[in-house]
């Protein structure tokens, strides 16, 4: 494994983690030590225990109260669907299940609600602790913020101090709960740092809504800063330098400014076309979630939605979701966007996330289990009414859908089935729909590419989702810190499969795009494009560098790129020959990755 952090300039420290929110800024160090609340446990007498209940009824009103206060608040500092991330605090305070334990102890063990509440979210933590998922894992931060809330209100301690900290500080601390991130303010906060934590958690999701430049993921970093220490963080490298030295300060000032050069200066190609200089049209589509995406999608210039993540309307809800809502929002979105194209996905949930029944099931390996398609096709009434809604948006005359995760032709043909039968029961009821929508497959598993030839007979387009198919190729868990060194896009193996797909796919004349993080990423967009991509979708705000990146490349030398990369035998040679070719077409890009 290479090593985290390194010595460098006149006594300074240089530590690497993960950048989650970009900026650079340079500030004292606060250090931030987790609150610690006192819980004295104490017997109760047989006739305290019903308000004690009534005591707990109390603070789960007033740590709801709390947290809808949060949500309003980040509603009007940063975009309402960030803010939604509280859903999943308030979905615990509403977890019936939860709460009738921790009242039975009250009632049964003769105990204070803070110690029943102390102990009993402790169990549930530590269970989904266990599961080795990535989504359970942030359900765990949400419970344990939420268990802090509550029993800080039980026992009367003071609020998170980071609402009201100096002004100009840099938070240094273990980890940060979402809540304790979103109680910060741009304009004391300049940045954060934190031991632990990914790039998916809602505490990260959370900064890049405030717009707080932050790393995490630095494991030890407490331990080597003093507070009041000056430190550096470039949130775009991931990168935190303790004590940076005047040479260190001199070159960062200079990207600083580089940068926010080359941002306003990207603003110009808001309604340019992503074409190469000698005419290679690529579609430059972008990524959403939910209606409130409509704006940034549209104001950074996409030509569409690659990928709309049908999912987080689930996720967002306590329940299963019914045609009738999610026709609404896939109408609304579709409408929104015509003429401009909008990609459906079905569920990509795991059966450990939700299930349409209302049941939950763990599996040792979710990752490898019944998720996504095979959930879907395990309940086949409810995926018919996500594939009604999505046809009667459809009516729009934009909308196109895919199915994820696919490892097979069966499952393809199984979900046209009950498309058609879909698109009969509308007919049936005489709801109009797009007869011919287009069907796609999203390219996942190595064993998919391997077969897209024989795919390629039962839809009209291929979408790479190369997070998973990175992760699949090479056995590797991109959030576990141990092995995420072997995380590698450029690997070999992975641009073979790439290359695969694009070949099957425009032989069979489909299209064929990239929705997963290389697409996103300026250092690749030479390569894809080189390969024969025919669109990428990219998060909104990453549209105007990829675009920058398309204009100033020629296809036929970025072909040879391609043809020569494919040659190469390891990860690192082809990383670097991309960053080579960006350097030669459009080296301003690199001062942004």
């Amino acid at each position: 494994m290479p090593p985290i952090a390194s010595s460098a300039l006149e006594g300074e420290t240089v530590v690497h983690g993960i950048g989650v929110s970009p900026g650079v800024v340079v500030g004292p160090a606060l250090l931030l030590a987790r609150e610690a609340h006192a819980i004295v446990e104490r017997r109760l007498a047989e006739d305290e225990a019903e308000p004690e209940i009534g005591r707990l009824e109390q603070a789960l009103i007033e740590t709801r109260a709390q947290i809808r206060g949060l949500q309003r608040d980040l509603e009007t500092r940063a975009a309402s669907s960030d803010a939604s991330v509280f859903d999943a605090h308030l979905m615990v305070l509403d977890d019936r299940a939860l709460m009738e334990e921790i009242v039975a102890d009250i009632r049964q063990s003769r105990r204070n609600a803070e110690a029943a509440v102390r102990d009993v979210c402790e169990r549930y933590s530590a269970a989904l602790a266990s599961v080795d998922d990535e989504y359970l894992r942030e359900r765990v931060a949400d419970i344990r913020d939420v268990t802090r809330r509550l029993i800080r209100n039980l026992t009367g301690a003071v609020e998170s101090p980071l609402a009201d900290v100096p002004r100009g500080a840099i938070v240094v601390a273990v980890d940060l709960s979402p809540s304790e991130t979103a109680a910060m303010r741009k304009e004391h906060i300049l940045g954060f740092a934190t031991d632990s934590g990914s790039a998916t958690s809602h505490t990260a999701l959370m900064a890049r809504a405030l717009e707080i430049p932050a790393v995490v993921g630095l494991h030890d970093l407490t331990t080597r800063v003093a507070a009041g220490d000056e430190v550096l963080i470039d949130g775009n490298k991931g990168v935190v330098v303790i004590r940076p030295s005047p040479a260190r300060l001199e070159e960062y000032g200079r990207v600083a400014e580089e940068r926010r050069k080359i941002q306003r200066d990207l603003t110009r190609l808001r309604d340019a076309p992503a074409v190469t200089r000698d005419g290679r049209r690529v579609t430059l589509a972008a990524n959403a979630e939910g209606v409130e995406d409509i704006e940034p999608v549209l104001s950074y210039g996409a030509e569409g939605i690659g990928l709309f993540r049908s999912e987080y309307l689930y996720l967002s809800s306590k329940a299963a979701v019914g045609e009738e809502e999610q026709a609404r929002v896939y109408g609304e979105v579709a409408s929104r966007l015509a003429p401009a194209p909008v990609i459906i996905r079905t569920l990509d949930l795991g059966g450990d996330k939700y299930m349409p029944d209302g049941q939950t099931f763990h599996e040792a390996n979710p990752f490898l289990g019944c998720r996504s398609i095979r959930l879907s096709l395990m309940y086949p009434e409810h995926f018919k009414a996500q594939l009604r809604a999505i046809l009667r948006a459809s009516r729009a005359g934009n909308v196109k859908l895919m199915y994820p995760m696919v490892s097979n032709i069966e499952e393809v043909v199984q979900a046209n089935t009950l498309l058609q039968e879909a698109k009969q029961e509308l007919a049936a009821q005489g709801v109009p729909f797009a007869d011919d929508i287009e069907v796609g497959v999203m390219i996942e598993i190595p064993g998919a590419a391997l077969i897209a030839d024989e795919l390629a007979r039962h839809v009209r387009f291929f979408s790479l989702g190369t997070n998973d198919l990175v992760q699949y190729c090479l056995a590797v868990d991109r959030i576990n810190e141990r092995v995420a060194y072997l995380y590698q896009p450029t690997h070999p193996a992975v641009l073979r499969l790439i290359a695969q797909t694009i070949e099957a796919g425009h032989r069979k004349g489909l299209w064929v795009g990239v929705c997963g993080e290389m697409a996103g990423d300026p250092l690749m967009t030479p390569l894809l494009v080189g390969m024969g991509v025919d669109e990428l979708s990219v998060a909104p705000s990453a549209v105007p560098l990829i675009k920058d990146a398309v204009r100033s490349m020629d296809y036929a030398s970025v072909r040879e790129l391609a043809t020569t990369c494919l040659t190469l035998s390891s990860a690192g040679a082809v990383r670097q020959r991309c960053m080579d070719e960006v350097r030669r077409i459009a080296p301003e890009l690199l001062e942004l990755v």
